[in-house]
């Protein structure tokens, strides 16, 4: 028999498959549209940042935030669903599959479906010529990061509320923001000074910061150990925030 944890992602790999013309337009199309009509329309009247124009700037950008809201996208209304209307997690508890294998299973999942979003992504900005360092091949590795350290504090969320008006919130509070004030599309520091830290905070924009580097072969703000160290925290402590969660909820 296959292990616990792959049973989960093959359980989710076949309902993706049913659903996935769906997301179609938001995981592929929708980022490069948003890359044209910024980076090449806007970036005609911004000119350079930093020596490099709009474009190759915002590349690294626009892949490390649609990691991150199609990480969080994937953790919201899916999870509360498996729990309040559909009970799938109540049924797999009833097997061999225990609440790290379900955690687990839905990760992998959001890993492979942000993967095979950032490597096209990767490729289509590679023919607008927008990649200046060998090093943007590390790109899908930190949008990984990024997407875990999102998604598993969002499961733990959405496995800990019982009315989906909350995402409305989280949506609005949190991921609105940070896509907005992480470095996507202007430098942080122009930021007021006393509004900057809430951008440190972000693990979107430790993303930002290290696919920019990557992508155009300059050091990033803080040491590269820094970003990916703090990245793998709030993977960290999102799992373990989401393993007590799902726990909880399957004893009520």
């Amino acid at each position: 028999m296959v292990h616990p944890t792959v049973a989960v992602l093959e359980r989710n790999l076949a309902l993706y498959r049913r659903l996935w013309r769906a997301s179609a337009f938001s995981s592929f199309i929708l980022p490069v549209l948003f890359l044209v009509s910024i980076g090449v329309g806007v970036g005609g009247y911004v000119g350079t940042i930093g020596g490099v124009d709009y474009l190759a700037w915002i590349v690294p950008g626009v892949m490390a935030s649609t990691a991150f809201q199609m990480a969080i996208g994937e953790s919201t209304y899916s999870v509360l669903g498996d729990f309040k209307w559909v009970r799938a997690y109540h049924a797999m508890r009833a097997t061999p599959v225990e609440v790290r294998d379900m955690v687990s299973g839905w990760l992998l999942y959001i890993l492979i479906r942000v993967e095979i979003a950032a490597i096209v992504f990767l490729g289509i900005t590679a023919l607008f010529g927008a990649l200046h360092s060998p090093w943007a091949v590390l790109t899908p590795v930190i949008a990984a990061l990024v997407a875990m350290s999102a998604a598993a504090p969002v499961m733990a969320f959405a496995a800990s509320i019982e009315h989906d008006s909350y995402f409305a919130l989280l949506f609005r509070f949190v991921m609105i923001p940070s896509t907005l004030f992480a470095g996507v599309f202007f430098p942080v520091d122009q930021l007021p000074q006393l509004v900057r830290p809430l951008a440190y905070v972000s693990p979107l924009w430790h993303g930002v910061e290290l696919s920019r580097a990557a992508t155009l072969g300059v050091a990033a703000p803080w040491p590269i150990w820094a970003h990916a160290g703090y990245l793998l925290l709030c993977c960290a402590a999102g799992l373990t925030w989401a393993i007590a969660a799902f726990r909880k909820r399957l004893q009520d």
